[in-house]
This record gives structure tokens, sequence and C-alpha cells, in this order.
């Protein structure tokens, strides 16, 4: 995990890659509840018996699954000392390049693209890549936008 002291510590990481998380197992458990929570129950997903059988030869994450999983995937990877808050502010570029199975382990990187001023606070680009253990393809590659705002004093 990089820690930076404040703001300004971050913004001098601009262009570099944070790092990677550690592999996590992606279940049919947590698929099933992503997919309950979602009302997406497509069969490539939730039909183990009929997804063997399917295109991919097993079930499938959702890949909003794999992107819902990016805020706890960057808690991961560094935190920014000296903030009142940090918020979620949105995504720029999002895509699903290969799926996952069920099964598989994922992990994160990330990279600082940029940090820019606003009269609201800093605006974050940081791209993430998930990436499935021993595949070519990544599972999804995001552009997470987040606004901080640092402390009073900081």
């Amino acid at each position: 995990m990089r820690t930076f002291a404040n703001i300004t510590e971050f913004k001098a990481a601009v262009g570099e890659h944070l790092g990677h998380t550690d592999w996590r197992e992606i279940t049919q458990e947590q698929v099933n509840l992503f997919a309950d929570a979602t009302d997406d129950h497509q069969w490539i997903h939730v039909d183990v018996e009929r997804a063997k059988q399917g295109p991919f030869g097993a079930p499938i994450a959702h890949g909003y699954l794999s992107l819902s999983l990016l805020p706890s995937l960057m808690s991961e990877l560094f935190q920014v000392g000296g903030l009142a808050m940090g918020i979620n502010y949105g995504l720029n570029k999002v895509r699903f390049p290969s799926p996952v199975p069920v099964g598989a382990r994922i992990r994160a990187g990330a990279e600082l693209v940029d940090l820019k001023g606003t009269p609201s606070g800093y605006l974050s680009n940081v791209r993430m890549t998930v990436e499935i253990e021993d595949a070519k393809k990544p599972a999804c590659v995001a552009e997470t936008l987040s606004l901080y705002v640092p402390a009073e004093g900081s």
C-alpha cells in the first residue's frame, strides 16, 4: 500500500504505477448476490449447469461486478492523508476485454493518470486494470474519478 501524506505528495505521483492488489477469487456466491442486487439473473452468470454448455464453458461474473469492486481494490493500493473527504466522482472510459469465469482469481493495478485542482477540491483520474490470473487480456480497464477535499489547514 502506498501512503501519501497529503494531496501535494499524491500530485507528485502523477504518471506513476501505484502497485497491485493481492489476488482474490470470484465465487459463485458473489455472482449470485450481485445478480440479486442488480436483478440481472442472466443464465451465463447464475445457471451453473447451463453455463457449462455455453460460450464460456462456465458461469462468468457480471462485468459490472468487476467494476463494482474497484473502490475496494483501490483502497488496498493507496491512501491520501490530510483529507476532509474523498468521494467517487464517476468514470471515464470503461471496457470489459475478457470475461471472468467463476473461480478465477483477479487483482488490480492502478496508475495515477492525472490530478487537477478544482473549486471543490482535487479531481483524480486513476486508471484501474483488473487482471485475471493466467489470462492474456484484463477483465476490466476503467478510468476512475475521485474528488479529494483537503482538511482545513492541510
